[in-house]
């Protein structure tokens, strides 16, 4: 059974920072795409960032420059490492993924949500 437990969100001032933490179980992460998305309220679920089993990277528009993603194949978990936090930023990120080498991925798992609330 697939499970991704997102941890590290929280309240910051605009300008903070934060890292999100995703840890999978169940999977072959060597093997496994995964990334970020999040949802504010009354907004579509928008990319965050992808990165594929080797190492390489996917950012939406809006984060570029601020936020990065990686992930550590020994322990199972992907993270990113948000900067520069806007209130914009405000939502809940939710952990994806799904078997392949492409940060193209149709998710295939999703984790439970990690709220990350900025202050003007």
């Amino acid at each position: 059974q697939v499970r991704l437990v997102e941890s590290g969100g929280g309240l910051v001032h605009s300008g903070g920072s934060l890292r999100l933490s995703c840890a999978a179980s169940g999977v072959a992460f060597s093997i496994y795409a995964a990334g970020w998305y999040r949802q504010a309220p009354g907004k579509q679920r928008e990319l965050v960032a992808t990165t594929t089993p080797g190492g390489n990277t996917y950012y939406g528009d809006s984060v570029k420059d601020r936020f990065t993603i990686s992930r550590d194949n020994a322990k199972n978990t992907v993270y990113l490492q948000l900067n520069n936090l806007k209130p914009g930023d405000a939502a809940v990120y939710y952990c994806n993924g799904a078997y392949g080498g492409s940060n193209s991925y149709t998710p295939q798992n999703w984790g439970q949500g990690t709220q990350v609330t900025v202050s003007s």
